[in-house]
């Protein structure tokens, strides 16, 4: 079973930066990605990385914004810039051993194994 611990979040004012980390058991292999689910709304894709080829998903809301990135300690960031009010939601990581095209990157029905979440809240 993979295991998965996320960090990072907090308060920041629009404009701000963060980066949020997840230390991950199992990384080669794998689909991992960060999903966000604001208050009221479905649990959304916002950064996804395919271990197996190097594959990157980005939600458009966040292009430009937001670098998916890992390290050689199983750990995977968040870089997010330009952060803006709708960023605003409960961040989780998750990770799934199963290939994945492109399309279902993003669709957190696809992910077995997940982190708890950390609150990033953005202030106008």
């Amino acid at each position: 079973e993979v295991q998965l611990q996320a960090s990072g979040g907090g308060l920041v004012q629009a404009g701000g930066s963060l980066r949020l980390s997840c230390a991950v058991s199992a990384f080669d292999d794998y689909a991992i990605g960060w999903f966000r689910q604001a208050p009221g709304k479905e649990r959304e894709g916002v950064a996804c990385i395919s271990t197996y080829d190097g594959t990157t998903y980005y939600a458009d809301s966040v292009k430009g914004r937001f670098t998916i990135s890992g390290d050689i300690k199983n750990v995977l960031y968040l870089q997010m810039n330009s952060l803006k009010p709708e960023d605003t939601g409960v961040y989780f990581c998750a990770a799934d051993p199963r290939r994945k095209i492109l399309s279902a990157m993003s669709d957190a029905n696809e992910y077995a194994y997940w982190g708890q979440g950390t609150q990033v809240t953005v202030s106008s």
